[in-house]
């Protein structure tokens, strides 16, 4: 692999990003600085550990920013769970998404096995 998008795990990551922003476009604008921040930075942070990771010289180094990012993934479930239960998401889009997590999740898992034989 030649870059840090060839990863599916990012790709998959990055597409999650996408979605959690086209979702929280709906979101009400007194939120903007609220939930909505919070979980777009989550969501931010998992590709963007992924992609930091990737880059790092050791593979104990990218062991840990895999971690991170599976760190971030939760948040990122936890905080869909709060949007639905307050009534900005229907309970179909948030199973939805967090179908989309638990795949991500599993890559991220592959990765970081893989990762950790090698350290």
């Amino acid at each position: 692999m030649r870059s840090f998008t060839d990863l599916h795990a990012w790709q998959e990551a990055h597409a999650l990003v996408v979605a959690i922003y086209t979702l929280t476009k709906l979101f009400p604008k007194e939120e903007l600085f609220g939930l909505t921040s919070q979980v777009r930075r989550a969501a931010i942070s998992v590709p963007s550990n992924i992609a930091e990771g990737f880059s790092r010289g050791s593979y104990k180094e990218r062991h840990q920013f895999y971690s991170i990012a599976r760190g971030s993934l939760t948040e990122v479930q936890s905080q869909l769970l709060i949007a639905r239960d307050v009534h900005y998401i229907n309970r179909d889009m948030c199973e939805k998404l967090f179908l989309q997590t638990e795949t991500v999740s599993r890559i991220i898992n592959g990765l970081m096995k893989s990762t950790k034989a090698l350290c």
